[in-house]
């Protein structure tokens, strides 16, 4: 397959490679993926500036058909592309099918905003004077995506930039190259300026602090960690660039004594394993009530004990491998800091050995956690979740509020006065009852609060105020002849 950059309308060689290996079977060379050197960088920021304007000019009717364009190829050719997506990221097929299709719905429900994209007009206090007030692209964005989506993350960011008349210089994650260069393949195909969009690989420490750095950048959005994201906030200071990130998280989950147990297990259970954990919006915190909190536990265990751990592109399987050697170094260590700590380790956490040589492990469940573990503090991204005992809604909610985070936040409960005073008072940005934390809608806003976001939303209609400028114009009409 293609290895190259995409840069000014031509795929070129990069300085170097980096190889790409399958997690689930490390036999399986996918290829070796160019990287690029800094003066790559800044031929596709100056084709990136020249283009925006032509894009922008293009109109409404030609962003919205290259927009739906992308999105209906992307449906259609769901099954390849999430086939690959498995294959160099570990999740199972039918997750990966599902994160290309769900790209691809990004990309069509942008080509409908474009359409919807109106301005408003106003009185002025003065007579004889207009004003309209529109929105207007922020220039050139700067997208750096992280390996846990490497199809959807970047899709819910580039349909918006794209949308809104804006240019796009794409860093994606080193560990996931594959599916970047599908999915330029699919926009590179579209009629549109040469440089409008570009596809940059390299290292985070090159490439990608010399892209936030750059003022030929208006906008960076960033999903990442927070270490990584604190040092694009300070670096984007100095040229007054316009920052949106999400970052990490450390969701919590109440199980309250009214709760259906068996849904809440399947919620809980599904939220913390689901995509081996690799995910934001999965439930690391298991905040339970103590009058069900054995019943729970016990249940919880089995199912954690019930996933097929296997190959991602195996019939079956249900969780994948961990994504490379060092995450699964990290997850392991993590291990071993909990059972430090006094957590009980009551399954899991064990590197597993399959048919083929990968990074296979267990699904973990601690019990018996305090919330100033660092366990219950640090994300982990990994098949790991903590459960804590609470007696009573109010200490669980105490319980789930204190943290440096505040992505999702979830409550099993048939109480209807409870699941709303949890919807008022947890401080999350997005906050699910009878739900598991993970999974949301591409349609509305997604994000967080405290350490977990910085900047405007993403995703739905609230992403047009991260991705535009406003301007506001008065016009004296005069007097009629």
């Amino acid at each position: 397959m293609n290895t190259q950059l995409y840069i000014n309308g031509r795929w070129q060689t990069g300085v170097d490679e980096v190889e790409n290996r399958n997690p689930s079977d490390l036999s399986d060379v996918i290829g070796s993926f160019a990287q690029a050197g800094r003066d790559q960088l800044q031929e596709a920021l100056q084709a990136a500036r020249a283009a925006q304007p032509i894009w922008w000019a293009a109109g409404i009717q030609k962003r919205h058909d290259v927009l739906m364009a992308i999105g209906t190829e992307l449906m259609a050719r769901a099954a390849e592309i999430g086939e690959m997506v498995a294959r160099e990221e570990g999740k199972p097929i039918a997750e990966g099918k599902g994160e290309v299709y769900r790209a691809g719905q990004f990309f069509t429900y942008y080509a409908a905003e474009v359409l919807r994209n109106q301005g408003d007009l106003a009185e002025s206090v003065r007579p004889g004077i207009e004003i309209d007030v529109r929105r207007e692209p922020v220039g050139v964005v700067a997208i750096v995506s992280p390996w846990n989506f490497p199809v959807a993350t970047p899709a819910w960011k580039i349909a918006p930039a794209l949308a809104f008349g804006n240019a796009v210089v794409w860093k994606p994650a080193n560990l996931t190259p594959a599916s970047a260069v599908l999915l330029t393949e699919i926009i590179a195909k579209q009629d549109i300026p040469a440089g409008l969009f570009n596809l940059v690989t390299g290292s985070g420490r090159e490439i990608g602090q010399a892209l936030v750095e750059s003022p030929k950048i208006d906008a960076i959005s960033f999903t990442g960690s927070v270490p990584v994201g604190r040092g694009i906030a300070a670096a984007a200071v100095a040229n007054m660039t316009k920052v949106q990130m999400e970052m990490g998280s450390k969701n919590p989950m109440l199980i309250m004594e009214d709760c259906d147990l068996d849904l809440a297990v399947a919620h809980a259970a599904g939220a913390a394993f689901g995509g081996t954990g690799q995910k934001c919006t999965a439930a690391s915190r298991l905040i339970v009530h103590e009058k069900i909190h054995d019943a729970f536990v016990e249940k919880l265990v089995a199912a954690a004990q019930g996933f097929q751990v296997g190959h991602a592109l195996a019939e079956g399987t249900q969780i994948g491998p961990v994504v490379s050697e060092g995450q699964l170094e990290q997850n392991l260590e993590y291990m071993r800091i909990g059972r430090d700590e006094g957590a009980q380790v009551l399954c899991g956490g064990e590197r597993l050995t399959r048919d083929t040589k990968g990074y296979f492990m267990s699904p973990a469940v601690f019990a018996g956690t305090r919330n100033d573990m660092r366990i219950n503090r640090e994300e982990m991204f990994a098949p790991i979740t903590c459960v804590m005992k609470a007696g009573s809604y109010a200490e669980a909610l105490d319980i789930a509020n204190d943290s440096e985070f505040g992505l999702t936040a979830g409550i099993m409960t048939t109480n209807l006065a409870r699941a709303n005073h949890f919807r008022a008072n947890m401080r999350a940005g997005c906050v699910m009852v009878n739900l598991p934390t993970a999974g949301t809608d591409y349609h509305v806003p997604f994000g967080g609060r405290g350490s977990s976001s910085f900047g405007a939303r993403e995703q739905g209609r609230y992403a047009a105020e991260f991705y535009t400028t406003v301007k506001t114009a008065y016009v004296a009409a005069g007097a009629p002849e």
